[in-house]
């Protein structure tokens, strides 16, 4: 299963007329990162960034003046976030700016059976607790020293090993492994399943030759339908006794 974990920075706090200005994205991959990653900053055209979001995010009117447009950005965001599950926190704040973009377009929109909110996930697995991403990073001791700003890709990292920790915590992987491709659109190699390499000498029975011995003879009572035959050499083992 394809997941996306998400976050984006805007001009201020109303969709319809503030502007997003970053984009950040990690994949998942049944809930393991592939390396995957999108991010991109974005010229808000026509207008400015507000101080109280200036302050949030520190990107300045001066850093965007040099860098794409939506539009321009466009076919890359579709391709990142065409398929998949969207996991973000506080999902509703973004989609409605990712949407109003969309809109303008006239692209369709991300519709919410996609989306998933990892602050109400949190505000049902620790009610009363205090919920927001830094909060929850300290819950499962999440290092956030890289953090001083909110920022979208660095955010959508952290929020990655949040929802992980939110759905049951970090699994044995089984030897998987994926291949890394960081740019917006980068290809990913899959997972691959290490082979599994013998031991040069092998361990030693831990059974008795006592211990063998009854246990064929417990097996020899139960008739030749037995299970037990599947894993053991009959004929084998008949002749030695």
């Amino acid at each position: 299963m394809r997941e996306i974990v998400f976050d984006t920075e805007t001009t201020g706090l109303d969709p319809a007329v503030e502007r997003v200005i970053e984009i950040g994205g990690v994949e998942l991959w049944n809930h393991i990162p592939t390396g995957r990653e999108f991010h991109v900053f974005i010229r808000p055209e026509g207008r400015k960034v507000d101080p109280a979001a200036f302050d949030v995010h520190g990107i300045s009117d001066e850093f965007l003046a040099d860098k794409p447009v939506f539009s321009e950005v466009l076919e890359a965001f579709r391709d990142f976030f065409a398929e998949g599950r969207l996991i973000a926190h506080n999902a509703s704040f973004d989609i409605r700016f990712l949407n109003a973009e969309l809109a303008r377009l006239g692209q369709p929109p991300i519709g919410p059976e996609r989306v998933v909110d990892t602050l109400a996930m949190a505000r049902r697995k620790f009610p009363m607790a205090p919920a927001t991403l830094d909060a929850l990073c300290s819950r499962f001791s999440i290092d956030t020293s890289r953090r001083d700003k909110h920022g979208a890709l660095l955010d959508s990292q952290l929020l990655a090993d949040v929802y992980i920790e939110l759905i049951g915590g970090r699994q044995a992987t089984l030897g998987l492994t994926f291949g890394a491709g960081n740019a917006a659109g980068g290809e990913v190699s899959g997972p691959a399943i290490h082979a599994v390499v013998p031991r040069p000498v092998p361990l030693a029975p831990r059974l008795s030759e006592a211990e063998a011995a009854a246990h064929l003879a417990f097996v020899e009572s139960l008739g030749d339908e037995a299970i037990w035959w599947r894993y053991l050499d009959r004929p084998a083992r008949i002749e030695a006794g």
